[in-house]
């Protein structure tokens, strides 16, 4: 793997016990794959909502190579979950469009707490974990098609 890989990773951090959870499996692909933790950026925001805008004004300063973002929603009983996880969804993917680098939607949306945390690093594996492999692949994909 090429050491001059930089990635950012916005961290929603408002659901803080999945999120790190999600976070804790990305470093560790990172590591896995030899990305070196200095060029790594960890950035937290407070909530998912928050995650486009601040990424994206990152995005387009040229200095990384790929973008995470990660957070969680889960579903209650108002209109809530929807309104977040759409916005989240649109907002990285307008986003990534715009800065020319690969962007990684690692937002879980689950329907409780049970299947959150199981995407979190239990019996669904780890979604953070996924989505760097994700950032990875299309870093390099990227400097190969350019």
């Amino acid at each position: 793997m090429d050491e001059m890989c930089r990635y950012r990773v916005f961290e929603a951090r408002f659901s803080e016990v999945r999120t790190s959870l999600l976070l804790q499996g990305a470093l560790k692909t990172f590591e896995r794959y030899s990305v070196k933790a200095e060029n790594i950026a960890v950035v937290s925001v407070p909530r998912r909502c928050e995650v486009p805008s601040a990424a994206q004004k990152l995005g387009k300063s040229g200095k990384f190579e790929a973008i995470l973002c990660i957070g969680t929603v889960i579903r209650g009983d108002t209109t809530y979950y929807d309104t977040v996880g759409n916005s989240a969804a649109s907002g990285v993917l307008n986003a990534g469009l715009s800065a020319g680098v690969p962007w990684v939607f690692g937002v879980l949306t689950c329907e409780d707490m049970d299947q959150a945390l199981n995407r979190a690093g239990g019996k669904a594996g780890n979604k953070g974990a996924e989505a760097a492999l994700t950032a990875i692949e299309m870093a390099s994909l990227f400097r190969h098609i350019t």
